[in-house]
């Protein structure tokens, strides 16, 4: 077995990062300055640069403690580490602007270092990837594992080791579990790991077995134990880990809080509550809807002829929708349906061949074309492009008693598309469904998955068969 220790494992990650951020220094300036590829006027000489790129790589590595891109991470995705590598780079690189201001050195080109800032983020991203499969492959196979104990033979322990089990790749095995009620587990068939004796055998565990992490599943009744067992662990040095025995009202990233000196969990997290966030998400939404209108203004002028020359009526279709903090704004659609009572539209499920629908209405919403006017839904601060799909409010009544969980999608701005969305849930699909992963995307929002949704819904979610 490979058992490493996590120290020395981050002093591999900054000598790598040091190694990559100067090879990618090296590529940059031959590309530049050497190769012949690119016009250049030497302004500096070789020494100044070098000594630039030295500073830029200390400050990206002390920066990359303080934002902890360095902690333990066996159990983040990549697309974290990815996040992390746009953080560090970008605060790295307009520290070495700043420097470069401060200290007046306007001759250096700035062609080099745009250069080297795009070589540096993606040879960085590419190796971490890499290493992070390569590891996920050793610990398929069995290499550097980490071993857990669990305490609580219950539904909520068997539940982890389960969950444990479907991810190999995490590199984590348990071992066993210690439980002051059952000797055998009651669904042996299921094959368990054993119950190796009473909470109260937890020294004797620790000290005889390699025992690198206790995870504590107790019920709620049987927190008196747990001074115990935290101390226990503390004097064998073993970290410990709790899963409340409520957790499964708690979102999947729970909060930590502080209020008047006392820990609180934060029980609904969303990102989008922070300021930074939603002024990044507000600023994205106007661009883009900006960018969408000029660009698809000859498509939106041939619509509103279609719908002219083929029914009677009006081009747009408004309809209430509950939005964002639960209040009611007007959604636009270009119509695709003959005119009828505001109140049928209002409270009638979309069928498949709904009489009401005209030829040209049809072509509108199988290519989702009738959802266009919704960036100038965005533009007034109704809508963002990506965000769960408003519902009408009739709807949303009937809704929230039948689906737990289904008013919390009103916390954040509805979206034109959405991930629910993009994965297949649109039209006459199952609610429940489209409200798990509505609430994924509200508690994981960031702004990489925002465009991660776009990008799919462009290659794959404009045409959509169970729009009706």
């Amino acid at each position: 077995m490979i058992r490493q220790n996590q120290r020395f494992l981050t002093q591999i990650y900054v000598l790598a990062d040091l190694l990559c951020t100067l090879m990618m220094f090296f590529a940059a300036y031959w590309l530049k300055f050497i190769s012949g590829f690119l016009p250049f006027y030497r302004t500096l000489p070789f020494q100044d640069y070098l000594l630039w790129g030295t500073v830029y790589s200390f400050a990206s590595i002390l920066i990359g403690f303080y934002v902890r891109f360095y902690a333990p991470r066996r159990r983040k995705s990549s697309s974290y580490d990815i996040l992390k590598v746009f953080q560090v780079q970008g605060i790295s690189f307009l520290g070495l602007l700043s420097l470069l201001f401060i200290s007046k050195e306007v001759h250096i080109s700035r062609e080099f270092l745009a250069i080297f800032i795009i070589a540096n983020v993606t040879g960085m991203i590419a190796y971490r990837y890499v290493l992070k499969s390569l590891l996920s492959r050793l610990r398929r196979k069995g290499f550097n594992k980490r071993y857990v104990l669990i305490l609580g033979a219950g539904s909520v322990g068997r539940s982890f080791h389960d969950n444990l089990q479907q991810h190999p790749e995490l590199g984590y095995e348990a071992i066993g579990f210690l439980d002051d009620f059952q000797v055998v587990h009651a669904d042996e068939h299921l094959q368990y790991k054993p119950i190796l004796g009473l909470i109260d055998n937890l020294s004797h565990v620790l000290e005889t077995m390699v025992v690198d992490e206790v995870i504590i599943a107790l019920p709620l009744k049987a927190y008196k134990k747990y001074a115990y067992i935290i101390d226990q662990c503390e004097k064998a040095g073993v970290k410990t880990l709790i899963i409340p025995d409520f957790f499964d009202l708690l979102p999947a990233r729970p909060f930590f809080d502080n209020f008047a000196g006392l820990p609180l969990i934060n029980i609904r997290d969303i990102p989008l509550d922070e300021l930074s966030n939603r002024l990044l998400k507000r600023t994205f939404d106007i661009v883009f809807s900006l960018i969408c209108i000029v660009i698809t203004s000859p498509i939106m002028l041939l619509i509103y002829l279609g719908i002219k020359l083929t029914s009677p009526g009006p081009v747009l279709f408004k309809q209430e929708r509950m939005g964002l903090d639960r209040r009611n704004f007007h959604m636009y659609k270009f119509r695709s349906m003959h005119i009828s009572a505001p109140h049928v539209g209002d409270t009638q499920w979309t069928v498949e061949n709904d009489p009401r629908r005209t030829r040209f209405g049809s072509f509108l919403r199988k290519t989702s074309l009738d959802e266009l006017p919704q960036f100038f839904n965005v533009l007034a601060g109704h809508m963002s492009v990506v965000g769960p799909r408003p519902e009408r409010p009739f709807f949303v009544e009937q809704f929230k008693e039948e689906i737990p969980k289904y008013m919390v999608k009103h916390h954040i701005r509805p979206g034109i598309t959405g991930w629910a969305q993009t994965n297949g849930l649109r039209g006459d699909t199952s609610i429940e469904e489209r409200i798990v992963h509505d609430l994924f995307y509200i508690e994981n929002w960031t702004f990489l998955f925002d465009l991660r949704i776009i990008m799919r819904t462009v290659t794959k979610g404009l045409l959509n068969k169970n729009a009706y």
